[in-house]
C-alpha cells in the first residue's frame, strides 16, 4: 500500500492545476489517471481563451500542465480507479490493476465522458465509423461523407474541424431550421461552410453497416417519416455524462446526473474529499474553470491536511489531557460553555488542553468519537476518551466533574 498526501482522481486540467499546487505546497501528491493526461481538453484542437496562451491547441496546453506539475514533484499513474473508501481519516483508494493507496485529502477531478444515445447500431460500430472525438478520429474520413449528431457549442465545432477531411457533413438537428443550440459565432461559421449541411427537425433512429457504417436512418420528429443516409462515419455529440459511477457507494453526494455538488472550498460533503473541474456542479466547463478548481481544492486540501497533523500532535500525541470541546457557532450554549471552560480550568490551575472543535465543519472527528450535538465536551487521554462531561453552563458542576 503506497501512502500519499493527496491522491488526484482524474488527470485533466482541473486534476493537473491541483496536482501543480499540491506538490508545490511539499505535499506527496499523485495523479491517477485511466485515459490520456488532459482529459477532453487533450481532443480539443485549438483553444483560443485561456488566458497568456492566444492561441494553442489541448495537447500542448495539457503538455505544459503536466509538466509544470513533475517540475514541482507530482507523480503520475495509468490507471483506474474501481473502489474507494472514505470512512476513516485515512482514505482508501483501490485501482483496477490491484493497486492500493492511501490519502489524507481526495480530489475527485474525473470529468465527463461522452453520452450515449444507445441506439441501434451505435455499440455494434463503435470504432468502426462511430465516434465521439473529432480531433481523435476526424483524419480517418478523408474524402468521405460524415452524419453529425448534436447542435451545440461541441458538435458544430467538432464538426467544422470534421470539414477540413470530409467531403461532407451533415448535421442532423432536433430543432426547426436556423436553430442551433451553439453560439453565435460557430453558427455563423457553420452556415457559411459549404462542405456543411443540415437536416432539421430530426434525429438518428439507427446506425447501419455490417462491420463498418454505411447509412444512418434518420426520422423528421414533425412527420414522423424516416430516411436513410449513405454515409461512412457518424459523430455523436450530445451531451457528456460524470464519470461518477465508481463514487457510487462511496458516502459522496452527487446530483440525480451523477454530478457532484461542493462549496466554495470545493469541498464535498465529507471531510478530506474535494470535487473539481467537470464532474462537479458547476455553471462554466471551461479548461480555465477546471484549473481554477484543483487550485482552490489543493490549498484548501493543504490547510485541511495540516489541521489534521495539527490534531495528532496537539490531541493524540499530547502528553497532557485534553479536552475536546465540540461547539457550533451559531449556537449561544456553545459559546457560553466555552468561556466557562476557560474560566474553570485557569482559575483552578486544571492540567488541561482544551480544543475547539467546530461541529458543523468537522463532522467526521464528532462521529469518530459519538459527538452528535454542540455543545458536547470530552476528556482524552493521547486520543483516548477518559470522560464526558454534562455540558452545564454552571462552574461549580463543570469544576466538580474535571476534579474527579
Amino acid at each position: 500500500m503506497s501512502n500519499y498526501d493527496i491522491v488526484i482522481i482524474g488527470g485533466g486540467p482541473a486534476g493537473l492545476a491541483a496536482a501543480i499546487y499540491g506538490a508545490r505546497a511539499r505535499l506527496k501528491t499523485i495523479i491517477i489517471n485511466k485515459g490520456t493526461i488532459g482529459g477532453m481538453a487533450h481532443t480539443t484542437r485549438e483553444i483560443v481563451n485561456y488566458p497568456g496562451y492566444g492561441q494553442t491547441s489541448g495537447p500542448k496546453l495539457m503538455a505544459d500542465f503536466k509538466k509544470h506539475a513533475e517540475n514541482f514533484g507530482a507523480q503520475f499513474l495509468k490507471d483506474e480507479v474501481v473502489e474507494v473508501d472514505f470512512s476513516q481519516e485515512e482514505k482508501v483508494i483501490k485501482t483496477k490493476k490491484g493497486k492500493e493507496f492511501t490519502a489524507k485529502a481526495v480530489i475527485l477531478g474525473c470529468g465527463t465522458q461522452p453520452r450515449l444515445l444507445n441506439i441501434s447500431g451505435e455499440t455494434k460500430l463503435r470504432g468502426s465509423g462511430v465516434a465521439y472525438c473529432a480531433t481523435c478520429d476526424a483524419e480517418f474520413f478523408e474524402g468521405e461523407d460524415v452524419v453529425v449528431i448534436g447542435s451545440g457549442d461541441q458538435a458544430i465545432e467538432e464538426g467544422l474541424y470534421i470539414t477540413k477531411f470530409a467531403r461532407k457533413v451533415t448535421v442532423v438537428v432536433l430543432h426547426d431550421e436556423g436553430i442551433l443550440d451553439c453560439n453565435k459565432l460557430s453558427a455563423e461559421i457553420a452556415f457559411n461552410n459549404e462542405k456543411m449541411k443540415f437536416i432539421w427537425n430530426s434525429t438518428i433512429e439507427e446506425v447501419l453497416g455490417a462491420s463498418n457504417v454505411e447509412s444512418v436512418k434518420i426520422k423528421n420528429i414533425k412527420t414522423g417519416k424516416s430516411t436513410e443516409l449513405v454515409c461512412q462515419g457518424v459523430f455523436f455529440f450530445v451531451g457528456m455524462i460524470p464519470a461518477t459511477g465508481f463514487l457510487q457507494n462511496s458516502g459522496v453526494n452527487m446530483d440525480q446526473k451523477g454530478y457532484i455538488p461542493v462549496n466554495e472550498l470545493m469541498e464535498t460533503n465529507l471531510e478530506g474529499i474535494y470535487g473539481v473541474g467537470d464532474n462537479r456542479v458547476k455553471y462554466l466547463r471551461q479548461v480555465v474553470s477546471a484549473a481554477g478548481d484543483g487550485a482552490t481544492a489543493a490549498v484548501a486540501a493543504e490547510r485541511y491536511i495540516e489541521e489534521l497533523n495539527n490534531f495528532r500532535e496537539t490531541v493524540v500525541e499530547n502528553e497532557q489531557p485534553v479536552i475536546l470541546l465540540f461547539f457550533n457557532p451559531i449556537i449561544e450554549e456553545s459559546l457560553a460553555l466555552n468561556t466557562v471552560l476557560e474560566k474553570v480550568v485557569s482559575e483552578n490551575g486544571y492540567n488541561y488542553k482544551i480544543i475547539r472543535v467546530d461541529i458543523s465543519r468537522k463532522k467526521m472527528l464528532a462521529e469518530r468519537y459519538g459527538v452528535q450535538e454542540a455543545p458536547s465536551a470530552i476528556v482524552l487521554n493521547k486520543g483516548v476518551i477518559i470522560k464526558k462531561l454534562d455540558c452545564v453552563i454552571d462552574e461549580g458542576k463543570i469544576s466538580s466533574q474535571l476534579r474527579k
